[in-house]
């Protein structure tokens, strides 16, 4: 398999061919659903370092992916090479944040890998949770939201429900649907949407903490550097 800065499905070129080194720092992303897919494709190639790669491993949903988990980290776990670096990223939904990530830290335990909550050396796997969904995310940073469609709504963030994009209740989907909804009745593709937001998104203006946390903790991999939880 050849890995490059680029999203998974974009044509390989000849600078990227044969990128094999076990210190080449490369990322792997395991996620429940096709649209965090389609979001990291349009994320990560603009803010990642040009010798930094990654690919992404979405599941059917967050049910398939916890259900799948150990095994499939079993298998990772050898082939990880030094300068590797895993992501499990999972909507936290209804659950307790606190709770799920321990279930996570769990299981890449018994798979025998370090995570980055139990070490801040040599770290080979962190687990982030998305709060509430993906969706979150996009009200963190509106002008993004904008950008992708220039008939979307002003920015929702003046009113108390959507003043913290963590904080959104009741699915972020169905609220990000509903607020775009005065100007595209229709409804939205949930897959476009994550890819058009996803090329578009700045960490630098987001109001997310859970994306920013999870911002951080991409860096730190690419850098090959560790730090606390």
């Amino acid at each position: 398999m050849v890995w490059c800065r680029r999203p998974v499905d974009a044509p390989m070129t000849p600078a990227t061919r044969g990128v094999t080194s076990d210190t080449m720092r490369h990322l792997r992303f395991l996620v429940e659903e096709p649209s965090m897919k389609d979001f990291l494709n349009g994320l990560l190639p603009r803010y990642l370092p040009e010798d930094a790669t990654f690919d992404i491993i979405a599941f059917s949903g967050k049910r398939d992916l916890k259900k799948k988990l150990l095994e499939r980290l079993y298998g990772l776990k050898r082939s990880l090479l030094s300068g590797h670096r895993l992501f499990v990223v999972l909507d936290r939904d209804s659950e307790d944040c606190h709770v799920l990530k321990g279930e996570l830290e769990g299981i890449a335990k018994e798979a025998g890998l370090i995570t980055r909550t139990s070490t801040s050396d040599n770290w080979q796997l962190v687990n982030r949770i998305v709060i509430e969904e993906l969706e979150a995310w996009y009200f963190g940073d509106w002008e993004a939201v904008r950008a992708a469609y220039e008939n979307a709504p002003a920015d929702p963030s003046k009113r108390p429900k959507f003043r913290d994009p963590d904080a959104i209740k009741e699915g972020t989907w169905e609220a990000f649907e509903k607020v775009m909804r005065s100007e595209f009745p229709g409804g939205l593709r949930k897959r476009e949407a994550a890819r058009k937001i996803g090329e578009r998104i700045d960490p630098n203006r987001s109001t997310s903490r859970s994306f920013q946390v999870f911002y951080e903790a991409v860096l730190e991999a690419a850098a090959r550097r560790n730090g606390p939880a």
